[in-house]
């Protein structure tokens, strides 16, 4: 399997991430603006991940070794399981320190640069992300949709803080004018509360191929294909088992026969695989595909 244009693509939203995020911690630190510098730190800190993604996506394209001999395909969903931890972890950090900051008065900033500067990086940010989501639908890759979520995420709290710094800069000096103080923190907040759950999505989703929970859509039509070909070849039963662990696929199926029923050739056998991977829809390229055939139920 050839990652090499995966590979480049997270390259690149290494280097875009980092100087977004650099240049919005530093920016943040300069207004005190606890919105500019969280965006900032998340995006550093998901530098580090994309980092891991890219690492995964150089030891899935190998052939395993003989301690991993099926290769490193878990390593994708559990990349996805840290990736959205830890992004969690930062959220529910942010939150905190937000809610600390409205309970102790607000702080004061210069809502106008901040609005002009969420505006810059929004764009960059919502351009990164439709770029990275064209190309992880073109490759098919988890790991760039992965990255895509963050660009996206990226972008949305730009466009929170400048919505809010827009509606500060419009009230401050009026009657709303002691408000204002309360505005960075509160977009903080707000942030938080709406972000949470894009994590913990990719959390539950990438657990279940942790824990190899069986898909139902896979498991649903595999069984279909072998029933029909149970009746039409006059097989006694079968039995499968399905796993999705990052973008492999494992099928597992045992077929009982009649002890005496002559199964033909070697190649009559394996015509009966192929019939059978054809009609999955299998790709031997990111597939497991396993087909024993037996007379003794306690193999099954």
């Amino acid at each position: 399997m050839d990652n090499s244009r995966e590979q480049r693509q997270l390259r690149l939203s290494i280097v875009a991430t980092f100087l977004v995020g650099a240049a919005c911690v530093a920016v943040g630190l300069l207004m005190r603006s606890q919105a500019i510098a969280f965006d900032g730190f998340y995006s550093l800190v998901d530098v580090v991940l994309t980092a891991g993604s890219l690492l995964v996506s150089h030891l899935v394209t190998s052939e395993g070794s003989r301690r991993f001999q099926f290769g490193y395909w878990h390593l994708e969903p559990l990349m996805v399981v840290f990736n959205a931890t830890v992004l969690t972890a930062i959220c529910s950090y942010g939150g905190v320190t937000a809610l600390h900051d409205l309970l102790t008065g607000g702080h004061e900033l210069a809502f106008g640069f901040g609005a002009a500067w969420a505006a810059i990086m929004g764009v960059v940010s919502l351009l990164m992300a439709r770029y990275m989501l064209r190309e992880s639908k073109a490759l098919n890759s988890v790991l760039l949709q992965l990255d895509a979520r963050g660009w996206i995420i990226g972008g949305c709290i730009s466009i929170a803080v400048l919505a809010g710094f827009a509606l500060a800069a419009v009230i401050e000096g009026g009657p709303l004018d002691h408000w204002t103080r309360y505005v960075d923190s509160s977009v903080l907040l707000l942030l938080i509360l709406a972000l949470l759950p894009l994590p913990l999505s990719s959390l539950w989703g990438a657990l279940r191929e942790v824990l190899q929970l069986a898909p139902d859509a896979l498991d649903q039509r595999v069984r279909e294909v072998m029933r029909e070909l149970v009746q039409e070849c006059g097989y006694l039963e079968f039995a499968s088992y399905v796993a999705k662990i990052g973008r492999m696929r494992f099928i597992d199926i045992h077929i009982l026969v009649v002890p005496s029923q002559p199964l033909g050739s070697m190649h009559e056998v394996d015509e009966v695989r192929s019939e059978i991977a054809r009609r999955i829809g299998s790709d031997i390229r990111a597939e497991w595909l396993t087909i024993v055939f037996t007379s003794k139920r306690e193999w099954m």
